[in-house]
This record gives C-alpha cells, structure tokens and sequence, in this order.
C-alpha cells in the first residue's frame, strides 16, 4: 500500500520536475541563442563601400554655369577649392581700389565744381588745370580697376571649365625619356648621323 502511494506522489510531481527542467534550459541556453543570433545579423549586413566620384570626367558646362552663378563654385566642382581663396583675395583687393580710386575722384571732382563757383578752399595749391588732370588720373584708374575685376570674373569662368575639360586626361607623372642613335638621309649631303630623344607617357 505505501508502495503504491509512494509511486502516485511521484506521478503527481513528474509534470512539475519536467517543467522546471525546461526552464532551466530554456534560462540556459537562452542568453547565447540570442548571442548567437545578433552575431549572425551583424554578418548579414557588411557595410556598402559608397563609390569615389571625385576621379570622373567633371562636365565644363556645369562647372562654367557654376562660377557665373557663384564665383569659385565650378572650382569647387572640379575638385579644386584651393583656388577658392585666392580668387576672393582677388575680387577683395580690387573692389578696395574701386572704392579707393572712384573716393579720391569724387573729390576732386567736386572741388573742380567749387573752383568755378570760385571757392578754392579744398585745394588752394593747385590751379583748374591740376584739379583737371587729378579728376581724370582717378576717374582713369576707377575705370581699369572696375574693368580688372570683369577679368577676373572672366578668369574665374574660363579657369572652371579648362579645368572640368582637363579632368578627363590622364595626366601622369610618369615620364620617360629614351636616347638612341638616329640616321638620317638629305638628297644633298648623303646619310648623317645624330641622336634623337624620344619621350613616352606610361
């Protein structure tokens, strides 16, 4: 009799013993399952190399529309913002001596115009023929410095596109140079000799 109770206690607890033993592997094998798994996603997804776009033919057309738009933005296109700066050094220099060229013309401009109402106080050393010749010598050099500063936006322009037109040469530093005996025939003098250079882009 105790037998048999003692076997019924048994089968009472054999759903409970099962179901703690698949817990603890469950709690077991649970923390490296999903180890495992994140490791498996970080190898399914390598990262994409993005593609370097810098070496490719640029398009003179768009550089040149470019640098009519913005100053320096072609140069900026055609990989070469190193010239960014020394173009607005230019466009800065110049633009000063306009100010300073056409400030020293208004000047003299309007003590010429106060000479003939006959006040000569601006400029009691000098006569109308020196104020003449001052207006003239600023109104000049205001004018060539207002024509340098369309040059250099036309530079600005022609530097972008031969550049973005230069982009698609290969232009390599590696040169090299052959020396060999040459002949040479003249209907005249017969066969002569010389050496002759021969220079070959790798």
């Amino acid at each position: 009799m105790s037998r048999i109770h003692f076997h019924s206690k048994i089968k009472n607890k054999t759903p409970w013993i099962s179901l703690g033993i698949l817990l603890l592997l469950f709690l077991w094998s649970g923390p490296s399952f999903s180890q495992n798994q994140e490791e498996t996603e970080e190898v399914e997804t390598p990262e994409v190399e993005r593609p370097d776009l810098s070496s490719l033919p640029k398009n003179p057309r768009k550089a040149t529309l470019l640098s009519a738009i913005l100053p320096g933005a072609g140069q900026v296109y055609n990989n070469k913002a190193w010239k960014v700066p020394i173009l607005y050094a230019g466009f800065m220099a110049d633009i000063y001596f306009i100010n300073f060229n056409n400030k020293r013309y208004q000047t003299f401009r309007t003590a010429l115009f106060a000479f003939d109402d006959g006040d000569r106080s601006q400029f009691p050393s000098l006569n109308r023929e020196a104020l003449v010749r001052n207006v003239d010598y600023w109104r000049q050099n205001r004018d060539m410095t207002i024509l340098l500063l369309a040059a250099i936006y036309a530079l600005n322009l022609i530097d972008a596109n031969v550049d973005a037109h230069l982009s698609g040469f290969d232009i390599s530093d590696d040169i090299s140079m052959k020396i060999e005996p040459n002949v040479g025939t003249f209907a005249a003098s017969g066969n002569t000799m010389g050496l002759s250079l021969k220079f070959q882009l790798k």
